[in-house]
């Protein structure tokens, strides 16, 4: 039988690999086009391509949608190794001439961004400043998967909460997070006072459907859960119809307390804090951006805390 993969792989077959990759983790050509920066014809002209090179179905597309075929779930996770690897030798050849050349894969649990502290914003600004070349890629995904993509090396380094420390990780600690109860302007409870224990139980309440602190879960088992989210969005979208209760993170309800269209719910009683780490996988090999960004990440930490 004539070898799937003749000859040596090209830069051409790098190139096709990595719009799979982004075709995959987008979730079809459409979804691409604007992070490839390239039309949906030609996107349909390369993966074509790479399965003519494979001689391999990748994936179905058409009216019914995107999907990946068995063969394309492999090869998927194969090129993940492959331009991981080829990832880390650049790191690696760039360290020897100590020049910031190359990746910085971060993954970021989600809303974040209004935290007051802005560590990882600001680290991110200098590591630019020091090495123009530097290509930052933020990914926006939950804390479980941007833990097994530090573990794989797919990411460099992620910021979670600090639900289960892995053996496997290294944390550096950054932000605690206070998180409390939330009504939307138009909910029967907005504005009322004295709330009683026994009214607020009645109400319906949104719970998170992520891992969460033993301290938050504790409020959940005594609240009415009639509801759930994927993501703290998710909780503001139904707050908002003034049929829910939800926590949320006081950072990033306040646009809308200021607003006047939710006010936290006893506070004094009904509120959690959630740590968050910046992760990174421990025996890593040796990369002059990730340890570059680290050390900058720990200064401005160690800066605020002094101011």
């Amino acid at each position: 039988m004539k070898p799937a993969l003749s000859g040596q792989v090209a830069d051409a077959d790098i190139r096709l690999l990595r719009i799979f990759r982004t075709v995959v983790e987008r979730g079809g050509f459409a979804a691409a086009e604007a992070d490839l920066n390239i039309s949906r014809a030609a996107i349909s002209t390369a993966m074509s391509d790479l399965e003519q090179r494979l001689s391999l179905r990748l994936c179905q597309r058409g009216r019914s949608g995107f999907s990946l075929t068995e063969e394309g779930r492999e090869v998927y996770a194969y090129s993940l190794q492959l331009l991981s690897a080829l990832e880390n030798f650049r790191t690696q050849v760039n360290s020897l001439h100590a020049h910031l050349k190359g990746e910085l894969n971060i993954g970021i649990t989600d809303n974040l961004v209004t935290m007051p502290q802005m560590f990882i914003t600001d680290a991110i600004g200098a590591i630019k400043a020091r090495g123009p070349e530097v290509m930052i890629n933020i990914r926006m995904t939950p804390p479980a998967e941007i833990e097994v993509a530090v573990l794989d090396g797919r990411l460099h380094l992620g910021v979670v909460p600090v639900i289960k420390a892995l053996p496997g990780l290294n944390y550096l600690p950054l932000y605690s997070e206070t998180s409390q109860l939330y009504c939307s302007h138009d909910h029967p409870l907005y504005g009322k006072t004295p709330i009683e224990d026994k009214e607020l139980r009645q109400q319906d309440v949104v719970a998170a459907a992520y891992a969460q602190t033993d301290e938050a879960l504790q409020h959940y088992q005594s609240l009415h859960v009639s509801a759930s989210a994927t993501d703290r969005e998710g909780i503001a979208f139904l707050i908002l119809t003034g049929r829910y209760l939800g926590f949320l993170p006081t950072h990033y309800a306040e646009r809308w307390v200021r607003e006047g269209r939710m006010q936290s719910v006893v506070p004094e009683q009904r509120q959690f804090t959630t740590e968050f780490a910046a992760i990174t996988r421990k025996g890593k090999r040796p990369n002059l951006i990730l340890e570059t960004y680290l050390e900058l990440l720990q200064h401005t930490i160690d800066t605020r805390i002094k101011d």
